[in-house]
């Protein structure tokens, strides 16, 4: 250790009270984290890339420091598609601070790591308070049924209004609208659910309509559009 000579000739003084790290909220244990195997939870971030084309949810599960889990979601650049499948990849086994310093291959999933870090690091987890923290896997609960993310396409314009492309229920396939051309409900067909239903031996036409489904006042349709072509 090198001191500087100011330093040097300064008198000791007793530094008094340290009253260490204030206790974080972790799985249900309140504790003073000195070190990275001091960190469990799992909890969320969000990042985005340097011109904000796109952007990404990460997810992970971590214990005693070390990443078990990761789910890696993204919207944006067809790139960024491809560095998710890397990044799921090199995540898991890692501790906290290696994925923090290590390149994710895209900026928005770097930059949710950062985010995701500074939340864990405070305690702020989505499992601070529960017992034993979230079982390995719970990372796919938050894709729902289908394991499939849940993504809210939108679109409208001035002059033609908006359009429902693709909700938390599905691919919609048709807007209802009312006599004054109102969205009053939609239709839809489940991705996630009609993959399962050929899976299992289903004809493709037939897990189609078995997947599909409706939202809203869709009987009280003066009429339906396809959003994509109407």
């Amino acid at each position: 250790m090198i001191y500087s000579h100011e330093v040097e000739m300064m008198c000791p003084v007793a530094q008094g009270v340290a009253h260490g790290a204030a206790p974080i909220p972790e799985e249900a244990n309140w504790v003073k984290a000195k070190e990275i195997k001091d960190i469990s939870g799992f909890t969320h971030g969000i990042g985005w890339c340097a011109p904000q084309q796109g952007t990404c949810k990460l997810t992970l599960n971590v214990k005693d420091g070390v990443i078990q889990e990761a789910l890696v979601e993204t919207i944006g650049c067809s790139g960024m598609t491809h560095s998710a499948a890397m990044a799921a990849e090199i995540l898991p086994g890692r501790t906290i601070l290696e994925a923090l310093n290590t390149d994710l291959v895209c900026d928005a999933i770097n930059t949710a790591m950062r985010e995701l870090f500074l939340q864990i690091v405070y305690g702020r987890s989505q499992s601070a308070f529960s017992e034993g923290g979230l079982v390995i896997g719970a990372g796919l609960e938050d894709l729902g049924k289908g394991l499939r993310s849940q993504i809210g396409t939108t679109y409208g314009t001035l002059k033609k209004g908006p359009r429902y492309l693709e909700l938390t229920d599905g691919y919609i396939t048709g807007l209802a609208l009312n006599e004054d051309d109102e969205i009053i409900g939609y239709k839809f067909v489940n991705f996630g659910k009609m993959m399962d239903f050929i899976k299992a031996g289903d004809d493709a036409n037939v897990a189609y309509q078995k997947a599909q489904g409706q939202y809203g006042r869709v009987a009280d349709a003066v009429k339906i559009v396809d959003p994509r072509k109407e």
